[in-house]
């Protein structure tokens, strides 16, 4: 069977790499970031497009290619007509949630935030719309107490091989089971920038430790601001330290160890960025 694959950044090249071994590939397409997979392609004598194709740009490049699957890993872009109706077998798409929960961008860093402790990543056909078509393979991850966005991608590094196989080898022996996805289920998250992390300490502080771990180094991070300072926090835990709850939120109870007070409870600060600790004072706030 031979492959086209889109592809963007670590988690594309991974599994680019490790399809190159198994498959034939025809032709990759990535986005300018992603020099990783440019170098590779070069290296591997591979044609590869790089940028946009959205709006036909990428017709010329791809007037020529016979692909029998198309398959979509971590792809920056949205995927359009010309592309879908390329292969002549099936275009898919590996999700990093299990659809149709969590369409749309970073949905493991948005499971974290909202609690969840399953998550997963779910083969589906690639249609015009935003991670809405027909599921082909799922498979479940779980989301430990400790794990990272990071943590959960380093997960889903080692599972994508694994889950393009099994829907690989279904489409070669015509095995392959369409389920459509449950409208009525469907929840969708957008995508998040640096600028959407600051933490509101209003928030429980449950809330708070969830926040923190989903967007940790190497993730730009949550972050709150003292005195004119961006502060990036990495990890929190609960911590039993007093307080009155008469206290505002966001308070800082003491130094040395860094601990803020939240409505529910205190907050220890073990991990941070561009913080100077000395240059903090206890009753000062974070915001």
């Amino acid at each position: 069977m031979t492959l086209g694959v889109l592809a963007s950044g670590r988690l594309g090249y991974t599994v680019l790499r490790q399809l190159v071994s198994d498959y034939m590939l025809n032709f990759v397409m990535t986005d300018a970031q992603s020099l990783n997979i440019q170098r590779f392609c070069n290296e591997k004598g591979i044609d590869c497009f790089v940028g946009n194709p959205r709006n036909r740009k990428s017709v010329n490049f791809i007037e020529d290619k016979v692909i029998d699957v198309l398959v979509s890993i971590n792809y920056l872009f949205i995927i359009e007509r010309d592309l879908i109706e390329l292969p002549n077998k099936i275009a898919f798409n590996i999700h990093g949630s299990l659809l149709p929960k969590y369409r749309g961008r970073t949905p493991h860093v948005w499971a974290i935030i909202n609690n969840e402790k399953t998550t997963g990543i779910t083969a589906h056909i690639i249609d015009e719309g935003c991670d809405t078509g027909d599921i082909l393979e799922q498979i479940q991850v779980p989301i430990e107490s400790e794990d990272t966005g990071a943590t959960m991608l380093d997960k889903f590094e080692t599972l994508y091989p694994t889950l393009i196989g099994q829907v690989l080898a279904k489409i070669e022996n015509n095995q392959i089971d369409r389920i459509p996805q449950k409208e009525h289920l469907a929840t969708y998250f957008g995508k998040r920038t640096p600028e959407d992390g600051q933490i509101d300490w209003n928030w429980q502080r449950e809330r708070i430790r969830n926040w923190v771990r989903a967007q940790a180094a190497p993730y730009p991070g949550a972050f709150s601001w003292h005195d004119g300072q961006k502060i990036i926090i990495d990890d929190v835990v609960l911590d039993n330290h007093g307080f009155n709850w008469h206290m505002p939120n966001g308070l800082i109870l003491t130094i040395k160890p860094l601990r803020v007070k939240t409505p529910n409870g205190v907050l220890h600060l073990t991990r941070t960025r561009l913080l100077n600790v000395d240059s903090l004072s206890k009753g000062f706030f974070l915001k």
